[in-house]
């Protein structure tokens, strides 16, 4: 049996590496992207598992419009300024910036903190992409359905990377570095950053190292 890793694309082959993939910890992670072992599912399951090009049947694509707030408009010009970037347009990328660091000064302070929250929001964002892109299908814009494929990779990995935490706590930190790519967002705990993005595969030189914050 073969299992897939969903972010990246890696395989697991249960034949070559001579063990079965359920006997695995629940410790293991993707060997290319850092991805938790929940990451991955069954290679037959994971193809059918792959969105079809076509609107959702129920998609609410022009109707129940939703007011974004500040911050989430903020997110969304930061990743259109990703965008920007991989395409060479930096004056593009530069103005999105500009809109995106506005939207962020203009965004309250986040009434829930911790863990559970962010895992909440996540969930909530993962769950917003189908609708999202089949908008994008339904107007042939190419752009964004790139920008939900990344988006979605993007987001899958903090969840894992929030699972992860969960059930290691600090220790998952310790001894070690978290890279975020400065195209795409995805963020990697290890001590160098991979040679390729898993996500949109720009070289490793992409990659910032994040900080820790002082100590009071």
């Amino acid at each position: 049996m073969r299992y897939v890793c969903s972010i990246c694309g890696y395989v697991y082959d249960e034949a070559k590496q001579g063990k079965p993939f359920a006997a695995l910890p629940e410790t293991w992670t993707c060997p290319l992207c850092g991805a938790a072992k929940s990451a991955f599912a069954p290679e037959a399951a994971a193809k059918s598992a792959a969105p079809a090009p076509t609107v959702a049947p129920h998609a609410p694509v022009h109707g129940d419009m939703q007011k974004l707030s500040p911050g989430a408009l903020s997110i969304l010009c930061s990743n259109l300024a990703r965008g920007c970037e991989k395409q060479y347009k930096e004056e593009e990328a530069a103005l999105f910036r500009e809109i995106a660091n506005w939207f962020a000064a203009a965004a309250p302070a986040a009434r829930e903190t911790g863990v559970d929250a962010l895992a909440s929001r996540i969930g909530e964002d993962l769950a917003a992409y189908p609708t999202l892109n089949a908008a994008a299908v339904q107007a042939g814009d190419r752009g964004t359905q790139r920008i939900c494929v990344w988006g979605e990779k993007v987001t899958a990995i903090l969840k894992t990377l929030v699972e992860r935490y969960r059930r290691e706590g600090e220790a998952m930190l310790r001894d070690t570095d978290i890279w975020v790519c400065s195209v795409c967002g995805f963020a990697y705990v290890g001590k160098e950053p991979p040679q390729l993005c898993p996500v949109c595969k720009v070289p490793a030189w992409k990659f910032e190292k994040i900080e820790g914050r002082a100590s009071a």
